[in-house]
């Protein structure tokens, strides 16, 4: 190649390149914009994040059975300074749905700071029938353990059935156990599941007693400053009070319809009855263990909480130092409630807004102390809430209930049929269902066959399971039903996200060999008027709030899960996620500088 034809060639190169980026700019111009739908769920809120500064404080506030549905509805009822400053402040995420079956108290305390479905964690249910012992366990009962400041015969509780870490054994972990984990709650399980098998400590309410307690798996002894609160009687102060609507009546019959309608059968309570004022005394005449018990149903119940973690925060001194420190609290009364008057009463409405008030005077106190830019604050709930059955069949929506043991009865007579087919009696089939306890091992949806039985007589387990199932599928109500032999070959087609939340939901060891699932608006048992435990979406839906340094203010519109919570926290604070951690980082929702 001649020098002469290099230069032509070099020069009609460099006016290429030169027209290439004087036309850029011009060609990005002419792009269409986006639709603002495609815009809100593809890109970020506006970068209104602070620097990140290392947190301080790591404070998960979880309200049990909050429906997601609840900040839309009663958002206008908020304080400034409560949820609304959160969702003003924060990242809100809206579609926010539990991955998993059942979605009760247990199994979604402990996904939110591991990051895991039950099919991780091992926590199937609030309790299950344990096949090693026969018995009936719950998620945190330890026959080991000693429970500090209840009453004599009163059973402790640990995290030992937890199968997985938390946020807060790994901060532990990477501090070498300078920072402080403690969990708080009305409920044993609210309290152990999220703070951890490494926790410093977990405190619960003792309905027995009425003083906060805690177990021996953590100290030998309840701190001072525990004793002191508890030597107050703080919770008798409540006895004989009066639960009444905090805004006018008219506010609640515009929402919430009639104070007492026809499917608000609460059945005979101590001392109460379904409408409003409530006194609170469970039919006492001074406090104890029936006081003590009706007080969850109230309020009260969170203020009582909102007093020991406030006093927890100033004697423990958490967020004190550079060391990172993990309060959970649970409220627990808003689930006692939305069971006994269902989630469209005066009475969820009320606490609603009431709970509303104590996360506004928590996060003032926090703000004081720690300093809010100094904290991160997680809000969320472990699961949702049905409409009471009889409400939802008022309103077309085909509500009923389903007696278990008429799908226990119909799965009994499919296996008598297809193994007793000579009709002998004593039927040789009648011991294949496994006792617990003198208790049919049929739980939670659960079919417990008795291995023992069917080896004796040569069953096979595959075949036993799809007999079972398709006997339970005979009976009114019932929408699906799962093997074990099915789930575990993981024979579910993952598309489907009702047979996906099963298949998180199923942990071989404790888990049954077929579970039975019924019908939208319908559940199992009539004891009780609402209830939750389901894959449909008034049970999985719930808020995910986040505040706090790393965080990027907005409404984000992109698929979220609980479990995603604990791996954000990991990224954030710079931690190994949790062991069985299996959610994302809400990269769209935290600063990556």
């Amino acid at each position: 190649m001649t020098h002469s034809r290099y230069s032509r060639r070099a020069l009609a190169f460099g006016l290429s390149v030169l027209l290439l980026f004087t036309l850029l700019p011009s060609v990005f111009a002419q792009r269409p914009a986006r639709p603002r739908a495609e815009q809100a769920a593809t890109q970020p809120a506006p970068q209104r994040a602070t620097a990140r500064v290392h947190p301080r404080l790591v404070l998960l506030i979880v309200v049990d059975q909050f429906r997601y549905d609840y900040l839309e509805r009663f958002n206008d009822l908020f304080v400034p300074n409560g949820l609304r400053r959160l969702m003003r402040d924060g990242a809100n995420w809206t579609e926010t749905n539990y991955d998993h079956m059942p979605t009760y108290t247990a199994p979604g305390h402990a996904t939110l700071m591991t990051g895991a479905w039950p099919a991780e964690t091992g926590i199937v249910g609030n309790d299950w029938p344990d096949r090693d012992t026969g018995k009936m366990v719950t998620s945190v009962s330890d026959e080991t353990a000693v429970l500090l400041d209840g009453e004599e015969g009163e059973k402790a509780s640990s995290p030992r059935r937890l199968m997985a870490s938390t946020i807060g054994d790994e901060i532990r972990l990477k501090t070498n156990d300078r920072s402080k984990v403690i969990g708080i709650s009305v409920k044993d399980r609210a309290s152990i599941l999220p703070s951890g098998r490494h926790a410093n400590a977990a405190y619960w309410f003792s309905q027995r007693s009425g003083r906060m307690v805690s177990s021996n798996y953590y100290f030998n002894q309840l701190p001072a400053w525990v004793k002191s609160f508890n030597d107050a009687r703080p919770a008798d102060k409540y006895f004989g009070a009066r639960w009444e609507r905090l805004l006018p009546e008219a506010e609640y019959l515009k929402r919430a319809g009639a104070d007492a309608p026809p499917w608000e059968n609460i059945g005979p309570i101590k001392g109460d009855t379904n409408t409003f004022p409530h006194t609170v005394t469970g039919g006492a005449g001074a406090p104890d263990s029936d006081f003590y018990g009706a007080l969850d149903y109230t309020p009260f119940s969170n203020d009582l909480l909102l007093s020991f973690a406030q006093a927890a925060i100033i004697n423990e001194k958490l967020g004190a130092d550079e060391d990172t420190d993990v309060l959970t609290l649970s409220f627990s009364a808003n689930d006692y409630v939305g069971h006994r008057f269902g989630p469209y009463s005066q009475e969820a409405m009320d606490i609603t807004l009431r709970v509303d008030r104590s996360i506004a005077a928590l996060l003032d106190f926090v703000n004081t102390r720690v300093g809010l830019q100094n904290t991160v604050v997680v809000f969320t709930a472990d699961h949702g809430v049905a409409p009471i059955p009889e409400h939802a069949s008022a309103l077309g929506l085909s509500g009923g209930r389903i007696r278990t043991a008429d799908v226990l009865r119909a799965m009994r007579l499919g296996i008598s049929a297809r193994y007793n087919r000579k009709n002998e009696q004593p039927d040789p089939t009648i011991d294949y269902v496994q006792k617990f306890e003198n208790r049919d091992g049929f739980y939670n949806g659960n079919l417990y066959f008795n291995p023992v039985a069917l080896k004796r007589d040569g069953i096979n387990q595959e075949e036993i399971e799809r007999v079972a199932c398709e006997a339970a599928m005979t009976v009114p109500g019932i929408s699906r039903c799962f093997t074990r032999m099915q789930l575990q070959r993981e024979g579910i087609p993952f598309a489907d996200p009702v047979a996906r939340r099963i298949f998180h939901g199923f942990y071989a060891r404790r888990s049954g060999d077929v579970i039975v699932l019924y019908e939208p608006f319908k559940y199992f048992g009539d004891a009780i008027p609402a209830t939750h435990g389901s894959p449909y979406s008034y049970d999985t839906h719930v808020p995910l709030l986040m505040m706090g340094s790393g965080i990027v203010p907005g409404r984000y519109n992109q698929a979220a899960t609980p479990a995603d919570i604990a791996p954000t926290l990991a990224s954030i604070l710079g931690l190994q996620a949790p062991s069985n951690s299996v959610g994302r980082v809400l990269v769209e929702g935290i600063n990556r500088k």
